[in-house]
């Protein structure tokens, strides 16, 4: 599996349960990484209006995921299923938002390791750090 999120300095994902922030390129690349099929929760859809992508929405999406799909968390543990994970895709907003969930796989430990990183110009934030993570 091959999780995708967006996080904040503090790795914050979520504040009151709302997403802390969007971004339109974001989520124009995240349809490009993931082949054009990612699944996610149903909460998670209205991001990918727009999108050319094939979304497979699910409740316990990461459960029913095919080995090997990539799967957009906002509001998931992954701690529980990191044996699972084969890598990890982070957009960083670059920027410290009220957090009150937060991206729980410690990718910044062994075995994951920092495969690539680029930054690029988004719709709502001047740059969002890519950071690709594999074991």
């Amino acid at each position: 599996m091959h999780i995708i999120a967006a996080v904040d300095d503090r790795m914050g994902m979520l504040f009151n349960g709302r997403r802390q922030s969007r971004d339109r390129v974001m989520n124009e690349r995240i349809a490009v990484v993931c082949g054009g099929e990612l699944w996610i929760a149903p909460c998670s859809a209205e991001l990918f209006d727009g999108c050319d992508i094939m979304l497979h929405e699910e409740e316990n999406f990461l459960v029913e995921a095919n080995r090997g799909a990539y799967c957009f968390v906002e509001a998931a543990s992954l701690l529980p299923l990191a044996d699972a994970v084969d890598s990890v895709t982070l957009y960083k907003w670059n920027r410290t938002y009220p957090g009150d969930f937060y991206f729980d796989l410690p990718v910044g430990e062994a075995p994951w390791y920092l495969a690539e990183s680029c930054d690029f110009v988004g719709s709502s934030h001047d740059k969002i750090t890519e950071e690709v993570y594999k074991r």
